[in-house]
């Protein structure tokens, strides 16, 4: 008898496990498939503690070699941003809070890191999901490897010459209805060969 109770709730632990790990499995993809370009904010604030959250789910991020070449310049003050912001991107001035991926173009012993651009892509990606996740819009505005967006970056923000700003993502409450758009494409897809 005391086997079989065991047995039974072995069983029950197990399933509910499995239960657990497929509802955890099913939020993450539902944030995946969720996330949206924001491009209009809300005059409400970002906390300190959400972009604490969303620069942590960003460097959570695969690295090659584990290099982590990303950099952050967390941005608030209007002036810096009305600097960042162009006719392409007018949104960065009117986001509460502006997050610009950088990346250091040089590895350790200071050679040319080839992989930084991967590595700030794949923290990107997380730092937008994060921001979806927390109830925030963002969208990924280009930079690198544009001149005309890259030098106005690194002057107002003041970059070393081996870090290149990589995107500038500006972060806040959603200020319209952005719906996310069906990417999905079958067409796109290959098995075994091309």
């Amino acid at each position: 008898m005391k086997l079989l109770k065991l047995t039974l709730v072995t069983l029950i632990a197990m399933v509910s496990v499995t239960a657990l790990g497929q509802e955890r499995g099913q939020g993450a993809l539902d944030n995946i498939f969720s996330r949206k370009s924001v491009r209009s904010y809300t005059d409400q604030p970002v906390s300190p503690e959400q972009v604490e959250t969303i620069l942590k789910a960003a460097m959570a991020a695969p690295s090659g070699m584990n290099a982590q070449p990303w950099r952050f310049v967390v941005v608030r003050e209007q002036g810096t941003k009305d600097k960042l912001a162009s006719g392409f991107n007018k949104m960065i001035a009117k986001a509460p809070v502006v997050i610009v991926v950088c990346g250091k173009t040089t590895n350790k012993i200071g050679g040319t890191n080839n992989n930084w651009t991967a590595d700030c892509a794949a923290a990107t990606e997380n730092l937008l999901l994060a921001v979806e996740a927390i109830g925030l819009g963002a969208v990924w505005t280009a930079c690198y490897p544009y001149d005309d967006r890259m030098n106005p970056a690194i002057e107002a923000l003041g970059l070393p010459d081996n870090v290149k700003p990589y995107c500038i993502v500006p972060v806040g409450y959603p200020a319209g209805n952005d719906k996310p758009k069906d990417k999905w494409k079958p067409e796109n897809i290959h098995y075994e060969k091309w």
